[in-house]
């Protein structure tokens, strides 16, 4: 499978400007799991800006409120 890096840096939400895996997904996955993280697609705008890209923050953001 090819890499479709200019098709993924348009809609990925990560803010850090200089990060090196910008729209390499593969890469990007790889690296926040083995830092026990989510990557920034996977948390609203507001919640990434914060660069808490932990599980708790995910389970914290989608707590459905009953």
């Amino acid at each position: 499978m090819q890499c479709q890096k200019d098709k993924n840096s348009k809609s990925c939400q990560c803010t850090y400007e200089d990060c090196p895996r910008k729209g390499i997904c593969c890469e990007c996955l790889k690296y926040h799991l083995k830092n026990k993280e989510l990557p920034a697609c996977c948390f609203s705008k507001e919640a990434e800006k914060t660069y808490d890209r932990s599980f708790e923050k995910f389970i914290e953001e989608n707590k459905k409120i009953e």
